[in-house]
C-alpha cells in the first residue's frame, strides 16, 4: 500500500503522460498570461487560476466535515483574463503548489489509507478525491500546453 501511495502521489505533480504543470510556468511570461489567443476561449491565467481553485476546493473537501460547496460555474472561475499585478501571480503560483503539497502529505500519511472515507462524504475516498485532481489537472494541461503553443512559447 505504501508504493501504491507513491505512485499516486507522484501523478499528482504529473509529467508521466504530459508536461508538468510546473514546466508550463517556467515558459510564461507574466505579461503573456492574460492574452486568450484567437479562437481560445481562455487564457493562461484562467486556466491555471480554476485549475488552482478545483485543487483547493478538493483538498478542502477532503479536511473538513463542515466543507461548503463552492457555486459553479462562478466560484471556480476568476472572472478576469489576468491577475491584477505579478504579487497576485506569484501568490497563486504559491497555493497551487502549497495545496498540492499538503494533498500529496495527506495521500502518503501513515495515518491514512487510500479507501479512507473523506469527512465530508463517507461515501467517497480519498483515493477517488486525489484521482480527481490528477484527471483535472491533466485535462487542463493539456489546455495550457496549447495556449503555449499559440503564443509561440512551445513547439514540440
Amino acid at each position: 500500500m505504501k508504493e501504491l501511495k507513491k505512485i499516486v502521489a507522484q501523478h499528482l505533480k504529473g509529467g508521466h503522460a504530459f508536461m508538468p504543470v510546473d514546466d508550463m510556468l517556467e515558459k510564461i511570461p507574466f505579461n503573456k498570461i492574460g492574452i486568450s489567443p484567437v479562437g481560445l476561449p481562455y487564457s493562461f491565467y484562467e486556466l491555471f487560476s480554476h485549475m488552482q481553485f478545483a485543487q483547493n476546493d478538493i483538498l478542502d473537501y477532503c479536511l473538513r466535515k463542515d466543507y461548503k460547496e463552492a457555486k459553479w460555474p462562478d466560484d471556480y472561475w476568476p472572472g478576469k483574463v489576468a491577475p491584477e499585478n505579478e504579487q497576485e501571480w506569484e501568490q497563486l503560483k504559491k497555493a497551487f503548489f502549497e495545496d498540492r503539497k499538503a494533498l500529496e502529505e495527506l495521500l502518503t500519511s501513515e495515518d491514512s489509507t487510500l479507501i479512507d472515507p473523506v469527512p465530508s462524504n463517507p461515501q467517497h475516498s480519498l483515493m477517488r478525491e486525489v484521482l480527481l485532481v490528477i484527471e483535472h489537472t491533466a485535462y487542463h494541461s493539456g489546455q495550457l500546453l496549447i495556449l503555449l503553443r499559440h503564443l509561440g512559447l512551445h513547439s514540440s
